[in-house]
């Protein structure tokens, strides 16, 4: 299936806005989803091999996900897995219902394989997702695989009150995932970034972490920026650890933009937002490394940015991810890219002589 998606249908998207394709491509999914028979359609078409991994107590069938922004309303979660994904993470959600940033706030520069965004977190607020999602659990149609909640800052508070908007957010959506992702680095919302700083990231996971005494079982992880420094990364990385923080996601989007090949993509750069895809593999992959060292291995680290082969995902692997996310790539290379990923990272790892994929898992280091 990916000749076609290639040959045939991405030419047609290209003629299409891009947040029109996607929405267009969520409501295919979210229609798929809902039944039987649509569910066996992807599934036969898409299905990944296993190469299972434990991570946060849990198994997942294999390392690669469905990264945050793609199923931002939480509306195609039942045909996650038949497209391959061995979990997934729906969001970003706030508080709030939000529109996001005025629109175009979506472009893809074809060529480098990448995608920039000033979305802004438009969602319809965490009550209106817990409402459907209750829909989803009552019908049984609740995805078999782990299923994790991006949160964001709502847009109308202030910084000095987002401890309390993180936690809310993270209270109405506990039932309705089985592990969070607080996202304090979007480049796309006034100021977010900020939070990555140790006077409101303590707070913020001081709050989270109240709401998580109801029940321990819950993982919390912290969605990092590629633009900070080294150093800073660091300094965030120790408040988090001292907040009993469960894991780390490295990275968001970044706002440094490569030189382009072509006036196409040169258009694109030229927009403001938050760049994801190829470029960004190399920064996230070292973010990857640092965080793997600084912590000596222990804490676990999904891996987004840029993954779009075998190669990428195996050395992010390498690098230190037991987890690994994409989202570009399946615009750019359609669903198969998921379990073409997946059987190269098997291959990879039966070639490198290893028994199982944990392993691998920062390898490099070792």
């Amino acid at each position: 299936m990916g000749l076609p998606y290639r040959t045939l249908i991405f030419p047609l998207l290209k003629g299409i806005s891009s947040e029109k394709s996607h929405n267009i491509s969520i409501n295919i999914l979210s229609k798929f989803g809902q039944n039987s028979i649509g569910k066996r359609i992807l599934h036969s078409t898409y299905a990944s091999p296993e190469e299972p991994i434990e991570v946060f107590d849990t198994l997942f069938k294999h390392p690669l996900g469905l990264a945050a922004g793609f199923d931002k309303g939480a509306d195609a979660l039942s045909s996650w897995s038949s497209l391959g994904f061995s979990w997934g993470e729906y969001g970003g959600i706030t508080r709030f219902p939000q529109e996001g940033n005025p629109k175009p706030r979506m472009f893809r520069a074809n060529k480098e394989n990448a995608l920039v965004n000033r979305m802004g977190l438009n969602n319809p607020g965490a009550m209106a997702i817990k409402d459907k999602l209750l829909i989803r659990k009552s019908s049984n149609n609740w995805p078999n695989i782990p299923v994790a909640a991006n949160i964001g800052r709502s847009s109308k508070v202030s910084n000095e009150n987002s401890p309390g908007d993180y936690s809310e957010t993270l209270k109405i959506l506990w039932d309705y995932a089985d592990f969070f992702v607080l996202n304090v680095s979007s480049p796309n919302t006034p100021n977010l970034r900020e939070l990555q700083g140790q006077t409101y990231l303590d707070s913020i996971l001081q709050e989270c972490n109240k709401i998580r005494k109801i029940d321990n079982e819950k993982k919390i992880l912290l969605k990092l920026s590629p633009d900070r420094t080294n150093d800073q990364i660091l300094d965030t990385l120790d408040v988090a650890i001292r907040n009993n923080i469960d894991g780390f996601v490295a990275t968001n989007t970044t706002v440094k933009k490569p030189n382009p090949v072509n006036t196409q993509s040169r258009r694109v750069f030229s927009e403001e937002g938050g760049l994801s895809g190829r470029p960004l593999h190399n920064r996230s992959k070292e973010v990857i490394e640092l965080i793997f060292n600084h912590t000596e291995g222990k804490i676990p680290i999904v891996g987004v940015g840029g993954i779009e082969s075998s190669d990428t995902a195996w050395s992010s692997i390498i690098s230190g991810a037991s987890l690994l996310q994409l989202y570009s790539s399946l615009v750019f290379q359609g669903p198969s890219v998921v379990s073409s990923i997946v059987k190269g990272i098997k291959e990879k790892r039966i070639e490198k002589g290893f028994s199982n994929i944990s392993e691998a898992v920062g390898y490099k280091h070792k």
